[in-house]
């Protein structure tokens, strides 16, 4: 089908309806999950491990960008009003970014990490300390400061259209997103899909590790399934949707201001903010990563859980010794020779 449909502005009412709820839920789920591991990690830092430092920095990552959905959720629930002020709104699609690809960036050194522990054990052992795990946390957020950086000086709003002056564009306005394409794409090789190959390079050869091998802890081998599972269940859902549908929709952008329009380029719309929301929820998948990885975690879960079944034994074990027996309230018949029956009708025969 040729172009030149219809150029009208898309409908955005369904941005106002789905992102509000879905920023609610993530804002109250996330929120305690990080807490929670956060401050298990400080009640065991002594014993911190070098896997736990990148854990630490999932969690710090988490709570940053949380600490900006409040503001969103008024944005988006009141027809792309913002009111806070671009400068503002900048550090507050800025946050969301740092969140997203520090969340890439350490999930890739937790899958070197295990691939070393793994697949080359002897070579590493006594050489990865914490101050390693702390230097290349630094390397990570370094890193991903200068990939979104330059997000800070492209236009969140726009001036030249009445409609737009207040609003706070999760990417940029129509005059820049020429611009802000190129920029888009290159972000998206560098920031997600080299960390991509890099994780699935590592946990390819680990399963093939483990797979092969049968001297390998059955409890360990347990574990890194896990991991590898959770971070396939990531990767597809909150970082390829998001990636690949944001730089389609800046396509169709580009392609609207050349005045070739399709009705298609509305579902691209509606894709690219549903990629956003699963892109939000990373923030509250990541803890299940420090369940999974850190072992006295995991302890004190299998120790609570065994409280548990055993507290509910001795419940169910009290409630059945204190129920009374069942008693037949049925009334007793009486047979018709007994006795008193007979009693009866000898003094029923008396004149």
């Amino acid at each position: 089908m040729s172009g030149n449909v219809s150029c009208a502005d898309i409908d955005i009412s369904f941005t106002h309806a789905f992102l509000p709820p879905v920023f609610a839920a993530v804002f109250v789920v996330g929120t305690a999950a990080n807490a929670w591991g956060l401050t298990s990690v400080c009640r065991s830092w002594r014993s911190i491990g070098s896997i736990n430092v990148f854990m630490l920095n999932l969690g710090v990552a988490d709570l940053l960008y949380l600490s900006t959905l409040p503001f969103l959720f008024y944005y988006y629930s009141h027809g792309s009003r913002w009111t806070f002020g671009q400068t503002f709104c900048k550090v507050t699609r800025f946050c969301f970014n740092l969140n997203l690809y520090g969340s890439i960036g350490f999930l890739t050194c937790i899958s070197v990490y295990r691939y070393l522990g793994i697949v080359h054990p002897m070579r590493v052992m006594g050489r990865i300390h914490t101050g390693h795990s702390t230097a290349l946390a630094v390397l990570v957020w370094v890193l991903v400061f200068i990939q979104i950086l330059p997000d800070m000086f492209f236009d969140k709003n726009d001036e030249t259209n009445p409609n737009k002056t207040e609003a706070c564009f999760d990417t940029t306005s129509d005059r820049q997103v020429d611009r802000y394409q190129p920029y888009s794409l290159g972000w998206a090789v560098t920031g997600f899909a080299v960390p991509l190959v890099v994780i699935l390079a590592c946990y390819g050869h680990v399963v093939y590790v483990l797979a092969t091998k049968a001297n390998i802890n059955p409890l360990l081998k347990q574990r890194c399934l896990k991991l590898v599972v959770i971070l396939v269940i990531l990767f597809s859902v909150c970082f390829i949707p998001y990636h690949v549908f944001r730089n389609i929709n800046l396509e169709t952008r580009i392609l609207k201001q050349e005045g070739v329009c399709y009705p298609s380029f509305r579902g691209v719309y509606i894709a690219h903010q549903v990629g956003r929301c699963l892109a939000c929820l990373n923030s509250a998948l990541n803890p299940l990563i420090y369940i999974v990885g850190n072992d006295e975690f995991l302890m004190k879960l299998h120790h609570i859980g065994q409280r548990v079944r055993v507290s509910v034994v001795s419940w169910r074990d009290a409630v059945q010794y204190r129920k009374p027996p069942l008693v037949d309230e049925s009334p007793r018949r009486i047979p018709a020779n007994s006795k008193d029956t007979k009693d009866d009708n000898r003094t029923r025969d008396r004149p």
